[in-house]
């Protein structure tokens, strides 16, 4: 079955300016958030003092978050696909505005627990490059457990080259088993744009595609087109594989936290195909990898 909740298009969740409001007023829904807003003309947008954890993230231009009686200006990118950025991470309870130019994104997860506030400049942002073949991906750790000490959420971003095939092999998080699976809802908000350096007509239209399935008695069956801001919920079940079509390249912020006492990522392979990963034991990584601020063509 599908599930309108499940899949959000980009725009048909606004509210106080923002472009879209993921949280737990959508059913089913209780662990994790996202905020996605567009900036321009010296305009503004409020984050409130909830109690929630937050972690901003530029996704195209720069911007300043006003917090706590101080400023943070954030170096950004021209789009995702340019290499990592700043980001800044608001502790529980901290109002901000943030300022600037262009679009942002803002993870959440509700929280009373209270973590100080944390800027991490893009030069030291982890840069993972996993995979290989057409699995090949690469990975911005800004919002993981070693990179982030927050108290909920992790937080990563990933950019697929095109006609590479990510969040494979399918895999699932959603049962607490100590040490091997995590329970954690999972936030995927993408984006696609023409391949760099590939030259496409007027009318190209980048997209992606998105896979959800059932792991139990729980039913879900989401298969979805996806375009930039679109977003795709993951409340249980096999997700993967998330695959960067032909002459367009991928890219997909994740937000994951659940109940579990312990922030960890512990995940459990499709046994249909995990033994997929073997295989890249004999592959190289893809080339075109990695995509930097000024990449060298």
């Amino acid at each position: 079955m599908t599930n309108e909740n499940w899949f959000i298009p980009a725009g048909s969740r606004p509210e106080a300016g923002w472009t879209d409001v993921v949280d737990g007023r959508i059913a089913g829904w209780a662990h994790t958030g996202l905020r996605t807003g567009a900036l321009r003309d010296g305009g503004e947008l409020r984050l409130p003092a909830d109690a929630v954890e937050r972690l901003v993230v530029p996704l195209a231009g720069s911007f300043t978050v006003a917090y706590d009686g101080a400023t943070q200006p954030l170096d950004g990118r021209a789009s995702v696909f340019e290499g990592p950025t700043d980001v800044l991470y608001l502790g529980s309870g901290t109002p901000a505005t943030i300022t600037g130019e262009g679009r942002v994104a803002v993870a959440e997860a509700p929280t009373e627990t209270v973590r100080p506030s944390a800027y991490i400049a893009r030069d030291d942002v982890p840069v993972e490059l996993r995979g290989a073949g057409q699995s090949s991906r690469q990975v911005h750790n800004f919002g993981t457990p070693a990179a982030l000490d927050a108290a909920r959420f992790i937080v990563c971003e990933v950019i697929t080259p095109a006609g590479n095939w990510s969040s494979y092999p399918p895999h699932k998080h959603d049962t607490h088993v100590g040490g091997e699976e995590s329970n954690l809802e999972e936030i995927y908000y993408y984006e696609a744009a023409v391949s760099r350096g590939v030259a496409a007509p007027p009318e190209a239209a980048p997209f992606a595609l998105h896979r959800t399935y059932a792991s139990d008695d729980r039913a879900i069956d989401e298969f979805r087109q996806v375009r930039t801001g679109d977003i795709a919920l993951v409340p249980f079940g096999w997700h993967g594989p998330a695959v960067a079509a032909p002459g367009y390249d991928m890219y997909y912020l994740n937000v994951m936290a659940g109940p579990d006492p312990e922030r960890v990522w512990n995940i459990t392979d499709d046994p249909a195909h995990g033994w997929v990963r073997q295989t890249w034991e004999h592959e190289q990584l893809d080339p075109r990898l990695p995509y930097r601020k000024d990449p060298v063509r």
